[in-house]
């Protein structure tokens, strides 16, 4: 993974045509690169990362940022409710209670 301005891309490497081609991933907007050696890859993420930048100030259109840290869950209500109790038990919000085992379980598969 490459990373540049908060934005990540990703590559891959299509052997038949032999070239690297790239998307970023953190982002709703379609940005991709493509490059035949690895220096050339990561001049083009970096690259389509300003471009892209640079279309959205000229179009006066404000840039998708990557992970603005606010998302949407569903739950069943019986779940929901079984979080509040608890959270309200340790003395948490539902919010801080989520992000705690969010953090526990990534730092458990790093």
């Amino acid at each position: 993974m490459l990373e540049y301005k908060g934005y990540v891309g990703t590559v891959e490497f299509d052997a038949e045509a032999r070239i690297f081609h790239g998307e970023i991933v953190n982002t709703r907007d379609v940005i991709t690169f493509q490059g035949v050696s690895v220096d050339e890859i990561e001049n083009a993420f970096k690259d389509s990362v300003d471009d892209y930048l640079e279309w959205c100030l000229s179009e006066g259109v404000a840039p998708e940022k990557p992970y603005s840290g606010k998302f949407n869950l569903r739950l069943s209500p019986s779940l929901h409710r079984q979080l509040a109790i608890t959270a309200r038990r340790m003395n948490l919000s539902i919010n801080n209670f989520v992000e705690k085992a969010i953090a526990d379980e990534l730092s458990r598969h790093q």
